[in-house]
């Protein structure tokens, strides 16, 4: 690759840094048919170490292995549409006899599957043609159980369910589903700490105790010190360790912003030549200028109380007890139930995020672009 500080997804081992103990956990319970909810927050790498899973040649050898992406679905329809063009997409490389297992199981939607001048079939279904998506999901699951290899299943951003209409019912008949299918194992994955914690150990839900979960810290600074600087040298170039030092302390260890810092001081590096810690401010500022049209019109978005509870928190980094009088006086909000709003808006729009009680930005570029305009100091 011409950058090896991979920043859209995941390219292969060489390119993936540690989680050697997460990896061996995860299939260790995978393969023996448990299934678990892994739960982190956004940007630490959830997706990658799941597609790290189901590349190892145990378990390509073994399984079908479906990641299922339901971030911008909102309602069972669009759920059905996305689990299915899933493994239809999934299985469609294999050959005919794989894909056409699938095929035969989808009757309610079978006719909206068009092939093309090869007679490679193509999903193109559209979610107006989901008569009843609910019957729809049950000949997927159909397939899941009759499928000639046992399927692995990763469904990402998995409390988005909680969102859609009858959202409860939706979680009653997965789980009814998911019950009832010994040949596919399952793994769910969420960022939102207390929405996954609701779905899966709140005793009134229908997937109380059904899941064994499993926590996704940041990668330690050595480990990831030690992988950028072996890239570096693997590409003819060098890097200070105190580079890496500042850069993990800066962002926290969070691998999305670690990756994307790197990857500039990378391109920033001719081959042979050194990168300093003198090049960090730059390649940040790099960075910042070319989203500063995506941090405008987010900023435009929010109403202006959320614009003034949004500065407050980015302000204090991580902000504890928003509600208190201390902080909305430090602040100048409006009072505390409007700061307890704006923040339920905020979070819905995600924006911002809590962790352990505190709440603070997503996008760990943003409050630095803040900065740089001068609406936070």
């Amino acid at each position: 690759m011409k950058n090896p500080f991979v920043t859209k997804g995941y390219a292969g081992p060489e390119y993936f840094c540690d989680r050697v103990k997460e990896t061996e956990d995860l299939l260790k319970m995978l393969t023996n048919e448990n299934n678990m909810a892994l739960i982190s927050p956004r940007r630490l790498g959830k997706t990658d170490l799941i597609k790290h899973c189901f590349s190892q040649q145990e378990i390509k050898d073994t399984y079908y292995t479906f990641i299922i992406d339901i971030y911008a679905t909102n309602s069972l329809t669009d759920f059905v549409e996305v689990f299915g063009r899933a493994i239809f997409e999934e299985l469609k490389p294999l050959g005919r006899k794989v894909w056409e297992r699938f095929f035969n199981s989808i009757k309610s939607v079978q006719q909206q599957i068009s092939f093309d001048i090869n007679g490679n079939p193509v999903w193109g279904i559209g979610l107006g043609n989901y008569i009843n998506p609910a019957t729809t999901l049950e000949e997927i699951f159909k397939y899941l159980c009759t499928a000639d290899k046992p399927c692995l299943v990763a469904i990402d951003e998995f409390q988005k369910i909680t969102e859609y209409p009858n959202g409860q019912n939706v979680e009653a008949a997965l789980r009814t589903h998911i019950q009832q299918c010994p040949n596919a194992t399952f793994l769910f994955c969420g960022s939102k700490r207390h929405l996954m914690t609701e779905i899966f150990l709140s005793p009134s839900r229908p997937f109380y105790q059904s899941v064994v979960t499993m926590g996704l810290d940041v990668i330690s600074e050595d480990k990831y010190s030690a992988f950028a600087i072996n890239l570096f040298e693997t590409y003819g170039k060098s890097l200070d360790a105190d580079v890496v030092q500042q850069v993990y302390q800066r962002f926290n260890g969070v691998t999305a912003y670690l990756q994307r810092v790197m990857n500039v001081l990378f391109m920033n590096t001719p081959k042979g030549e050194h990168c300093t810690a003198d090049m960090i401010d730059d390649a940040i500022e790099f960075i910042i200028n070319l989203n500063t049209e995506h941090y405008e019109m987010l900023f435009s978005q929010m109403s202006e109380k959320q614009r003034i509870t949004f500065l407050a928190i980015a302000q204090e980094g991580r902000a504890r007890n928003i509600s208190s009088g201390q902080f909305v006086r430090k602040h100048r909000l409006v009072s505390s139930s409007s700061a307890v709003s704006a923040v339920r808006g905020l979070i819905e729009k995600d924006f911002i995020t809590c962790e352990h009680n505190e709440y603070y930005v997503y996008d760990y570029f943003f409050p630095i672009w803040m900065k740089k305009k001068g609406y936070i100091v």
